[in-house]
Parts: structure tokens; C-alpha cells; sequence
């Protein structure tokens, strides 16, 4: 089934720093048969609680867990050990050379979400993220099969999946590349790392098309931190999940994001932006280049 093929009435997004915990624990005590969890990080107790209940009431749970983060060595091992003393399945992403820093979860047959926040109680509190929640079967079936992938055989590659699915590194930078391309009125993105050179010159003469562009890097309202991604294209398709448009993230890691062209999804995502747009100092200046992150700082992903 195609992208535009889908019924796009069953995604929901959650934007409220407030709201995203609750809504989290809610997913996680909706599974009756299997929780399916991809982290980067979680310091969360509340999470790990729900996880414990989870395999209490019958639930099989599998937590897919990336190998590194910065300043998270020992963290990981704890996290590890912990999760796996109350019963859960948890087992690091073993390919030797991709980095693991996707974020989704999926309960049962019915429901996923895919998020660019961690489960950590800094970005359930301190930073700007956002979650789609769906009932998409093709979705469903899609993370599916990139989590059985990269839980049994991450060496393997990726069968075929759903078009709504943008997976890194697989077929990331290319998808991106064409979304971007095929834009006619409008491309809006929230990036802070925003910083790969040949997506830059896409959006520089794609603005030089007459097309509007504008990139939010950070400065963000209320205190919050820049953590989320998300970019809006042509006012009907916003794109949001793990992947940053930088190089590491796009040719090195694997990330995970959902296109989404749920009119409802689409006009609250434009409502924020264009609330946060207002401040000009807030945005990169395409024929600048003003944004700048060394490759090794990057990689490291300190945030993120």
C-alpha cells in the first residue's frame, strides 16, 4: 500500500512537555501481550516501574538498547542489568559499527509510537520533543520488522517496509534528499544540528526557487531545551522522529521517523512552528551557514 494510500485519521501527536509522560505510561499499560521497547536512554524509575508491571500482568517485553552514549557507560550497564532482574528481554544493538539511537516502541498488534525524545525525566520536562502516536497497521508491521531485524539479525538488511517509515541508514539521506526536492510552497524544519552540507544546498535553491524555507536551530520559548526534530513540507507533510539532518545521522546510525499527513497532526505542528518563527534569531541563515558542529562533537550526541 502506498504512502497516500493510508488512513491517516488514526495518528495522534502529543507536543505538551506536561503531557508526554502520561501518555507514555498509558501506551505502556495499553500492551497485554507485547511491549516491544527501542531506547537510547532512560533514567526514568516510573518508566522502568511500568516495564516491571508489564511483565507482571503476562506481558513479553523486549527492550532493543543502544551500546553507547556519552557519559552513559556505566549508566547502560546499569540500565541493562536492571531491566533484565525484573524480567524483561533487553539486549544491545550488536552491529560493530552503526551507532543505535532510533526511538520507537510498539504494544501488541495495534499500536506504536515513534518520538525523538528519550525516555529520560529531562525530556519529559526540560526539552522541546515530539511524539506521534499510531495505530497504523503498515506502520506497526513495519517497526516490526525493523525491530525483529535489529534484535536477531542486525546484520541483516531490512526487508521492504511501509512507505510512512524513513529508516537510517538505510534509506534515510535518499528519502530526505526527495522529500525536500519535491517541495513546491513551503519546507519548515526544527533541527538543531541541522548541519549537513548537501541537504543545506537543497534548502538554499529550493529558496532561491521562491520556495519558503525556514530552519529552526534553537533559542527556544519557555526554558525548553533544542532536542526534537521535525520538518513540514508544502503545509501537508511533516516528517518527525530520531534523525537529524547531519551526516552521522543520516549515512551512520540507525534512526527511525514517520512521515505523517494527518491534516490535524499537520496544522498543530504549523501552529508551533509559526509561533516559534516569530523570532528571526532563532533561525539559520541558508546563504550563511551560521550553524556549525564538528563532526566528532556530533557523533558524540552529549543531548541527544
Amino acid at each position: 500500500m502506498g504512502f497516500n494510500e493510508i488512513q491517516q485519521e488514526t495518528d495522534r501527536l502529543v507536543l505538551r512537555t506536561a503531557e508526554r509522560r502520561k501518555a507514555i505510561v498509558e501506551f505502556m499499560r495499553s500492551a497485554q501481550r507485547e511491549l516491544s521497547l527501542s531506547m537510547f536512554r532512560c533514567d526514568d524509575f516510573g518508566i522502568i516501574d511500568e516495564v516491571a508491571e508489564a511483565v507482571k500482568r503476562g506481558v513479553r517485553v523486549r527492550v532493543l538498547i543502544t551500546r553507547r552514549a556519552r557519559g552513559w557507560k556505566e549508566r547502560l550497564k546499569d540500565l541493562t542489568a536492571v531491566i533484565r532482574s525484573i524480567g524483561a528481554e533487553i539486549r544491545p544493538y550488536e552491529d560493530p559499527v552503526m551507532k543505535y539511537h532510533a526511538k520507537y516502541a510498539i504494544a501488541d498488534e495495534g499500536r506504536a509510537l515513534v518520538t525523538s525524545l528519550n525516555f529520560t525525566r529531562k525530556c519529559f520536562a526540560e526539552t522541546h520533543d515530539f511524539i506521534v502516536f499510531t495505530q497504523d497497521s503498515n506502520v506497526i508491521s513495519g517497526l516490526k520488522q525493523v525491530f525483529e531485524n535489529d534484535f536477531n539479525t542486525p546484520s541483516h538488511p531490512l526487508p521492504p517496509i511501509s512507505e510512512r517509515l524513513i529508516i537510517g541508514p538505510d534509506h534515510s539521506r535518499w528519502r530526505i534528499t526527495e522529500i525536500l526536492s519535491k517541495a513546491e510552497t513551503s519546507i519548515r524544519i526544527m533541527d538543531h544540528r541541522a548541519t549537513d552540507s548537501s541537504i543545506l544546498d537543497i534548502l538554499a535553491t529550493k529558496q532561491q526557487q521562491g520556495v519558503k524555507v525556514q530552519v529552526i536551530a534553537n533559542g527556544l520559548p519557555g526554558g525548553l531545551i533544542s532536542h526534537g526534530r521535525m520538518a513540514l513540507v508544502d503545509e501537508k507533510t511533516a516528517l518527525i522522529g530520531s534523525i537529524h539532518l547531519s551526516p552521522p545521522s543520516l549515512d551512520l546510525r540507525r534512526e527511525v521517523a514517520i512521515l505523517v499527513e494527518d491534516s490535524a497532526v499537520v496544522t498543530e505542528l504549523y501552529d508551533y512552528f509559526e509561533k516559534l518563527a516569530m523570532n528571526e534569531k532563532r533561525m539559520i541563515n541558508l546563504s550563511s551557514r551560521l550553524l556549525t558542529i564538528s563532526p566528532e562533537d556530533e557523533d558524540e550526541e552529549e543531548d541527544e
